[in-house]
Formats: structure tokens, C-alpha cells, sequence
């Protein structure tokens, strides 16, 4: 058996199977657990991503980031190089807030495969199933697994079967938007104020822009168990944010429109 079977899908599978067990058959609800308990295992991850995003508004509010800003305001290669080498000075990476995005994707694939193979209906996949269940597990008495949550069927995609009625023979995909609107929300309040000619802080907005579109071209594209993941793990990760008092609801307004407030009011406030 390979590498990736042994630890990262076999897992999985068997422990969604085991939460399945002990809520009723319902494996929307274990997939809800699931994630909120993947959720509590990654929060060093968290943990790490806070400390880097404090440590880069501190640099960048201080005296040497601004007098750099406007020393090479006219020259951004120098002014990049000049960036990185202040980050290796203060010990700030500037894709520290992208990092636990980035390493979730294991745990994605991870549970994209679990899902199709955990949901099996043909006898061959629940052959395949079997070969991937411990022994200790009674897999006769499990499987098949019931696959049917809320208006969902897990193992298919929203757009290819939903309770909801269509509409001109469109089925709306209420989870992939859920997926594009709360992973934009979770992007914009754990992201900090950056500055203009930032490389990283650049790459960052570029992150936070395309990755809620991603998420839901995926959601929209695999089965919506998937989909039920990506939710579930947003909204934990903005609660988790909220305990902590880390959330910024200020981020949600645009930097333009935020600067040009602040210049407005400024310009009010000399008068």
C-alpha cells in the first residue's frame, strides 16, 4: 500500500466512517466534524499565520519601512530587494498569511478522494471501499453509506442533483456561492492593511482575489460533500479568528475607499 494511503486517506476515510457511526448514519453532519476537528489539529497553523500577520503590520508601520517607501518610491526593483532584505532582517515572511491556505490543499485532496471513495455504490467501489476500511470496523453493517444531506446528494456535484428546484433548467449552486462569499470574507478580515509597491502584500491581494473563485469553480465542479467542507472550514476559521479578537471588520472596505476617507476626514479635521 502507498504512502499517500497510509497516511493521509486511509485516516480519512476511517474516521469519517467512525463519526458517520456515532451520528446517526448522517454523513453531511460527519463531514461537519470532521472539519471542525481537522480545524483544532491545524490551529498551530493559525496560531503561526496571527503572529506573522501582527509582525508584518508592526514592520510596516515603522519608521525604516516608511522612509524606504519614499527613498525608492521611483525605483521598485530596488525597492522590492530592499523589502525582502528587511523581512529576513526582522524575521517576517512575507507569505506567512497565505502558508495554512497553501497546506490545506493536501487535506483537500485528502478528503476529495475519502468522499468518493467513502460514498461507493457500485459494487466495485465498495470492493475498492473495503480495501481501505481497518479490520476492526464491522464494514458490512456501514456500507453503504448514506449519502443524502439536506438537499444534497454528496457524492455529485450541486449543479447535477439538488432538491431545489431549477430555474430555466438551472440548478443554483447554493454551496459554491456560500464557498466564493465566505472564503472572500475569511480572505478580507484575516488580511492586514498593506502598502502600496509591496511585492508580497501584492501577491497576497492577488491571493485574495482569485482564491474565493477557485474555491468555488471547485466547489461547483466536484461533488459537494467538497463544497460542504470549504464552508464548514471557512466559517471555523472566522470564528476561530473572532475568539481570539483577531478579526478586522474594517478590511472589508476598499483601500481606495478607505484612503480616501481617512484623506477626507484628515482635510476636515485641518480645517
Amino acid at each position: 500500500m502507498d504512502i499517500w494511503s497510509t497516511l493521509i486517506l486511509n485516516p480519512m476515510i476511517n474516521s469519517l466512517i467512525w463519526i458517520y457511526s456515532g451520528l446517526a448514519q448522517n454523513f453531511g453532519l460527519a463531514i461537519i466534524v470532521f472539519t471542525i476537528l481537522v480545524r483544532l489539529i491545524t490551529y498551530p497553523l493559525t496560531a503561526s499565520q496571527i503572529k506573522s500577520t501582527k509582525a508584518m503590520q508592526e514592520m510596516q508601520k515603522s519608521k525604516k519601512w516608511q522612509d524606504m517607501q519614499k527613498k525608492y518610491k521611483g525605483d521598485r526593483e530596488k525597492l522590492a530587494q530592499e523589502q525582502m532584505k528587511l523581512y529576513k532582517e526582522e524575521g517576517v515572511s512575507p507569505f506567512g498569511s497565505c502558508l495554512p491556505t497553501l497546506i490545506q490543499f493536501p487535506v483537500i485532496i485528502g478528503l476529495y478522494q475519502a468522499i468518493i471513495r467513502a460514498l461507493a455504490v457500485t459494487p466495485i467501489q465498495l470492493l475498492e471501499l473495503t480495501r481501505h476500511i481497518y479490520p476492526f470496523y464491522n464494514a458490512a453493517a456501514l456500507i453503504p453509506l448514506n449519502n443524502y444531506f439536506l438537499w444534497l446528494d454528496l457524492s455529485l456535484p450541486e449543479k447535477d442533483f439538488s432538491l431545489i428546484p431549477s430555474i430555466a433548467g438551472f440548478t443554483i449552486p447554493i454551496l459554491a456561492i456560500l464557498v466564493v462569499g465566505t472564503t472572500f470574507l475569511q480572505s478580507r478580515l484575516m488580511t492586514p492593511p498593506t502598502t502600496t509597491g509591496d511585492q508580497g502584500a501584492n501577491m497576497g491581494r492577488m491571493m485574495n482575489l482569485y482564491m474565493p473563485l477557485f474555491m468555488g469553480y471547485l466547489a461547483y465542479s466536484f461533488p459537494s460533500g467538497l463544497a460542504l467542507y470549504f464552508v464548514t472550514s471557512n466559517v471555523v476559521g472566522i470564528l476561530q479568528y473572532g475568539i481570539m479578537g483577531r478579526l478586522d471588520w474594517r478590511n472589508l472596505i476598499p483601500e481606495r475607499f478607505s484612503s480616501e476617507s481617512k484623506t477626507s476626514t484628515g482635510s476636515k479635521t485641518s480645517k
